[in-house]
């Protein structure tokens, strides 16, 4: 009698971290602030909580000019815990046929930035900004989806959501992407706003007009926590092009990864199911958020979720 196969087991995912922003309003390269009771950064947290989680691959996207601490603060350390890769993303990487202006310097934006790892990931990849703290949870979620897809769903995406309540800071506006779903949880829409804060009469965003909007404060939010597969790649390169012909005078414009999704979500072309996390969230958007950080991995260390030497 013939035996069925060994099923192959499924993919590990890979984490791609979005690092190349120089932290403006933070003042600093805050993706390398010692924030862990032994030295560890956001980033050692979302490592160490992708490998418990069955992450399989890191890839950082930097900018050139912090090539040589991300490879003395990360790689030497941790390229014997996972496998460890990094690319570049600078103003002037665009694809073959497209002109940008010779005064642009501002970065072109997450979209942008992921395009960098096209050639680099063939399975399951997840997307997450350098500077935000997720929970264990969120990337156990996240691993679990693609780990129970079907392999036949190569533009079956998803999405780590927040309430936006959880994610504001005490000292500035943080602009987020604020989410619309259907009642299958299947995101339906989602746009990027900006100076979102907590004002006295509840949560606002600003809209065109610098006009306060109020938002509820469970209202789901992107934390740029994203789950795609390959099929994205082709997707960003086409959607880039189409930006630069009708944003290439501005030089402010950015590439988000929300108004990529949004309009593949419009278009059919994909379906991305909203995961929901009840972790917390905390980041660094300004400087003076960094004491409320420290003290909440401390209080993690306490309660046992994270080792005092996360590498020890």
């Amino acid at each position: 009698m013939e035996m069925d196969p060994t099923p192959t087991p499924p993919m590990k995912p890979t984490l791609l971290i979005l690092a190349a922003g120089m932290g403006s309003r933070y003042g600093g390269l805050k993706q390398l602030d010692q924030v862990g009771p032994s030295g560890e950064t956001i980033i050692d947290y979302s490592i160490y909580d992708a490998i418990q989680a069955g992450f399989g691959k890191v890839i950082f996207i930097i900018k050139e000019a912090i090539e040589a601490d991300f490879k003395e603060t990360f790689v030497e350390r941790l390229k014997e815990k996972i496998s460890i890769d990094y690319v570049f993303q600078e103003t002037w990487m665009v694809p073959e046929g497209i002109t940008i202006p010779d005064n642009r310097s501002k970065p072109w934006g997450t979209g942008h930035a992921v395009m960098m790892a096209g050639g680099r990931i063939n399975g399951p990849f997840a997307v997450i900004n350098a500077d935000d703290f997720y929970g264990r949870g969120a990337f156990e979620t996240l691993a679990a989806y693609y780990r129970n897809r079907a392999p036949d769903r190569a533009k079956d995406y998803c999405m780590v959501a927040y309430q936006v309540s959880n994610t504001l800071s005490e000292f500035g506006a943080v602009s987020r992407g604020v989410c619309q779903a259907d009642p299958d949880s299947f995101l339906v829409d989602v746009v990027e706003r900006t100076h979102i804060e907590r004002m006295e009469t509840g949560i606002a965003y600003k809209n065109d007009k610098g006009q306060p909007v109020l938002i509820p404060g469970n209202s789901l939010v992107s934390m740029n926590f994203w789950g795609f597969t390959p099929s994205l790649f082709s997707f960003l390169d086409q959607g880039f092009k189409t930006f630069i012909e009708n944003n290439a005078a501005d030089l402010k414009a950015e590439y988000y990864i929300p108004g990529v999704i949004n309009e593949l979500i419009k278009s059919r072309q994909i379906t991305v199911k909203i995961l929901h996390c009840h972790e917390k969230w905390f980041g660094m958007t300004y400087k003076e958020d960094r004491e409320t950080v420290v003290k909440s991995i401390r209080e993690l260390v306490r309660s046992g979720v994270y080792p005092e030497n996360l590498w020890g």
